[in-house]
């Protein structure tokens, strides 16, 4: 069986570090080696909330897309994320698959390319650096370029000095 590449964006605006911590330690367990961004810090998006933590991670994986989306899902329930929260809320752990090689899949709650990637800040920027050559499946541009040509001036998000240590 051939490896994907994938990529998922983490967040998180309740305990953001023990979160974010535990999310990473979740994917290399299921996952193995992982590429990761910076930690991001931005505002809300679509609610008044806390702040979120925000990064990239990247990996290969023989497993099928499905099952993929299923063991984040399984990760998010785990660590406490509510949803029968609105959609824009505060959560504990929110784990997208962003990109699954270059499949192309509109599944219901599974998007291939995820949208995200070309309307949020803290998506896009995050990816453009650990997948600086990678193209968008559907654009067919690089996310490098993507994020030079994406409107900076409408989300704010800033790096941010991470403490990996537990």
């Amino acid at each position: 069986m051939t490896l994907a590449s994938v990529y998922v964006s983490l967040g998180s605006n309740i305990q953001p570090a023990k979160h974010i911590r535990i999310a990473v330690r979740e994917l290399r367990n299921h996952f193995g080696e992982l590429s990761i961004s910076r930690v991001f810090e931005s505002e809300a998006v679509g609610f008044d909330g806390e702040n979120f933590y925000n990064l990239v991670v990247g990996f290969n994986s023989e497993l099928p897309v499905a099952d993929i989306d299923h063991i984040i899902h399984n990760i998010e329930d785990e660590y406490g994320r509510d949803r029968s929260q609105p959609r824009f809320s505060a959560r504990t752990l929110d784990i997208d698959l962003l990109l699954y090689d270059e499949a192309i899949i509109d599944a219901g709650r599974l998007q291939l390319p995820r949208d995200e990637i070309t309307k949020n800040a803290f998506v896009l920027w995050p990816l453009a650096e650990i997948a600086p050559q990678l193209k968008h499946p559907v654009i067919k541009q690089t996310f490098n370029a993507m994020w030079e040509a994406f409107d900076k001036t409408d989300q704010a998000l800033w790096p941010i000095a991470f403490d990996w240590a537990e």
